[in-house]
């Protein structure tokens, strides 16, 4: 005999409220601030993935310092994972070459057959850098070397927001940049390509100078890109095919889009459209280079949804039938966005 009685409302999931008006929050934040504005100027931005790393999981301890410690030291244990794969990958990087002659000509014989009728039969690399590019540092050398900054914390900002607010969807965006980091990784020993400045000075193309991080001189912060710099000297030269860097842009602004007000969808679209501008005039990437890391980012949400639905069609036929089957596994998280048929 079963007694009706009334639905109660759920139980609060959120964190409660700060005893303290949220100052603790606020003067831990700004310790945090400090000391990465710090690091920053002695030491350099963080791109490498395990400082980057220390430096979000600083700032969650921060935003969160109420929270006990074992809820801190979950957030490491989920992550270590995920920074030692992409210290693999930078690292595997730099054997993709395999002592082979780069690619190069057939990357600059795109870039002007698709846009040397509006820059005059050169690549769009050249044609910038011949109307932008000044021995003094202008105000959007400034912009593109906070752009391409971003590249290395963005992503892992956002999986970071994540992994705090909904860990089905944290495992869902970590699915899909994997698969996005290896299929780019694939790539790059399949068809070790060299950039344009690697071209220029290899006499392919006029002088192109790499000023990614040339900016930054205009505060006075010459350390600020010791990092970037260093990793730039002993990074790979010839993986440049797909642009990941784009990539990852797209990516992100994607995998976040349909959860965001139509009204901000052309500012978070406007992201990967300037790290394309970033990178084409800095002497980083082609312009074909961009394209094929959209295509990446499209085969990324095309594969892996086709392959969590395969998953949970599998789950549900192994589910056993009849009453006594006990209740259905959770739905799969929800599938990020398609991307618009239109890094």
């Amino acid at each position: 005999m079963s007694v009706a009685t009334d639905p109660q409302p759920p139980a609060r999931t959120g964190p409660p409220a700060s005893p303290d008006g949220g100052r603790r929050r606020v003067v831990a934040m700004t310790v945090w601030g400090v000391a990465f504005v710090a690091g920053w100027l002695g030491i350099g931005l963080p791109t490498d993935p395990a400082y980057a790393f220390l430096w979000i999981w600083a700032a969650t301890i921060a935003w969160n310092s109420s929270r006990p410690w074992r809820s801190h030291l979950r957030f490491a244990r989920d992550w270590v994972p995920v920074v030692l794969l992409l210290a693999v990958y930078n690292l595997s990087r730099g054997f993709a070459d395999n002592g082979a002659t780069p690619h190069a000509y057939e990357l600059i014989v795109a870039d002007r057959v698709m846009f040397g009728w509006a820059t005059g039969g050169e690549v769009p690399t050249v044609w910038l850098q011949q109307h932008l590019y000044r021995l003094e540092v202008h105000w959007w050398d400034v912009l593109v070397s906070w752009v391409y900054f971003s590249h290395f914390v963005v992503a892992l900002a956002a999986a970071a927001v994540l992994w705090l607010r909904d860990r089905g969807r944290w495992a869902a965006f970590m699915r899909r940049w994997g698969f996005l980091c290896a299929t780019g990784l694939v790539t790059y020993f399949l068809y070790p390509a060299a950039p344009p400045w690697w071209a220029a000075q290899n006499g392919l193309l006029e002088e192109v100078a790499r000023i990614s991080t040339r900016g930054w001189k205009a505060f006075g912060m010459h350390g600020a890109g010791n990092l970037l710099n260093a990793g730039q000297i002993a990074s790979n030269p010839v993986a440049a095919m797909p642009s990941l860097h784009t990539a990852f842009a797209l990516f992100v602004v994607l995998f976040f889009i349909r959860q965001t007000r139509r009204r901000w969808w052309p500012l978070l679209l406007a992201y990967p459209l300037a790290m394309t501008f970033t990178l084409v005039y800095s002497g980083e990437h082609y312009v074909i280079d961009v394209l094929v890391g959209w295509a990446y980012v499209g085969m990324t949400f095309l594969a892996v949804g086709l392959a969590e639905r395969w998953w949970a069609a599998r789950r549900a036929r192994r589910q056993p039938a009849g009453s006594d089957a006990g209740p259905a596994d959770p739905p799969a998280p929800a599938e990020p966005p398609a991307v618009p048929a239109t890094r």
